[in-house]
């Protein structure tokens, strides 16, 4: 019995074409990459002072952010004092009232954060928090 010492894949062909294994890695390769979620932060910086008797909340809240420049943020969009103004005012006359919280860095004056408390107990809005991080 004669066995052939060298096996043909095909007749004619010596090598394996690894063309299609390589395009199929790169096609999963994208289709990863494009479906993968990332988490996107939001750009604003803020250090926000610690506390001992900080707690989590789940609520879903109207967040005011004031930065060490003074800027003011709502829901991370820039906006002046009459914007704030407008906005607060619009929230109050809602019927699901949502909860207040200002996050204020650590470096902004008192006076910055009473001003926007202030204007959110006249715009009508009671329930004010101020964010803190847990200790």
């Amino acid at each position: 019995m004669r066995f052939r010492q060298h096996l043909e894949l095909e007749r004619g062909q010596k090598e394996i074409n690894i063309t299609p294994l390589v395009d199929m890695v790169f096609l999963l390769l994208i289709f990863f990459v494009l479906t993968s979620n990332y988490v996107i932060f939001p750009g604003i910086k803020v250090n926000l002072p610690s506390a001992a008797t900080a707690e989590a909340v789940t609520d879903k809240n109207i967040v005011i952010t004031l930065t060490r420049s003074n800027e003011v943020f709502v829901m991370d969009k820039k906006v002046t004092i009459e914007e704030l103004r407008a906005y607060l005012a619009e929230a109050a006359q809602q019927k699901d009232k949502k909860i207040l919280m200002i996050k204020a860095d650590k470096e902004t004056p008192l006076e910055n954060v009473v001003r926007i408390w202030d204007l959110c107990r006249t715009s009508g809005l009671e329930q004010v928090s101020i964010a803190t991080l847990q200790q």
